[in-house]
């Protein structure tokens, strides 16, 4: 018997991951410590977007980032190094993967979700071509609106407007700070995405981000400008919790570069014959071919404790689909 005939859904894909998609074992009662110790060891011990986007920020920080002394005025200098330490990962890790996914085709359909192709030639997408439209939508939109509130943020820490936090004065709320960012982040992403996709806000502004049923590594932040003031304020928590300028860096390239991975449509990057990197999330790809379920992230399951959980079945998407008719009728 094949995986389609127990499970229909997987008919609908190229690649369809086999179970339910996993949720963090964190949240599971009674409590599995071993479960818990793999999906964390699964996330920080390998080549993950966790992983990839502390590598950035740590190199980032130590070779190229600006003296927070030097940002207590708002002057040119440092406002386009921060400028540009944003758009050079996004362009580097975002450009990169399409190349060799979509351009050079490295691993050809290999656990690539979509059996489709990106779009061109289609007018529901700016310059009718979906790649140039949420390259666009990226650097255009979503980059303007995440530097400038990092420039906010950095330059109150730069005055001590905000508390901060360094190595030496407090190593483990660090460590611990560093370490819960991403949760943060999964809990505000839920939220904020919720509230976009009430219809009247979907209409206006989410819409522009799912155009993309099938999505690619330039679709991550693809985001209306209207949107991305609302997703980029995740931000803010670090004028209220004492944080560090790296913190607000892993925090930034999580919110940003991350994405490019989960959106990639490929579950995993594969160099020769090795499997070397997690990317493409199920979760989330689910999301954007049936739209009114897995609103947050699996990191924090939102979606299974208010019942818009899809775990890949065809019985959820069933349910999701009369979900979406009862909120649009």
């Amino acid at each position: 018997m094949t995986d389609s005939d127990q499970n229909p859904e997987a008919a609908r894909w190229h690649y369809h991951p086999q179970g339910p998609v996993a949720l963090n074992p964190l949240f599971n009662w009674p409590p599995r410590p071993s479960a818990v110790l793999r999906w964390y060891g699964g996330a920080w011990l390998q080549i993950t977007s966790l992983t990839l986007c502390m590598g950035l920020a740590a190199t980032v920080y130590v070779l190229f980032f600006p003296g927070l002394e030097t940002m207590k005025t708002f002057q040119p200098g440092w406002m386009f190094r921060i400028w540009l330490l944003n758009m050079m990962p996004q362009i580097l890790v975002a450009g990169g993967l399409h190349w060799w996914l979509y351009m050079r085709k490295g691993q050809g359909m290999y656990k690539k979700f979509d059996r489709r192709n990106l779009t061109r030639d289609n007018g529901t997408f700016t310059f009718r071509n979906q790649v140039w439209d949420n390259i666009w939508w990226t650097l255009g939109s979503a980059m303007t609106v995440a530097t400038i509130y990092q420039w906010g943020i950095y330059w109150a820490m730069a005055n001590g407007y905000v508390p901060t936090v360094t190595w030496s004065a407090a190593p483990v709320w660090f460590v611990i700070w560093m370490s819960l960012i991403p949760m943060w982040s999964g809990l505000h992403f839920y939220w904020v995405h919720r509230l976009e996709h009430h219809p009247k806000l979907y209409k206006h502004v989410h819409a522009v981000h799912h155009r993309n049923v099938n999505i690619g590594p330039w679709s991550g932040i693809s985001n209306h400008w209207f949107e991305n003031l609302l997703y980029f304020t995740t931000y803010f928590i670090h004028l209220i919790v004492p944080s560090h300028p790296i913190h607000l860096l892993f925090h930034a390239y999580f919110q940003q570069v991350s994405p490019v991975l989960s959106h990639s449509g490929f579950e995993k990057l594969k160099a020769g014959e090795t499997e070397a990197a997690r990317a493409g999330d199920f979760f989330h790809q689910l999301h954007h071919r049936y739209f009114e379920c897995n609103y947050g992230t699996s990191e924090i399951p939102f979606d299974k404790w208010f019942g818009t959980y899809h775990d890949g079945s065809a019985e959820a998407t069933t349910r999701t689909r009369a979900y979406k008719k009862q909120m649009y009728t």
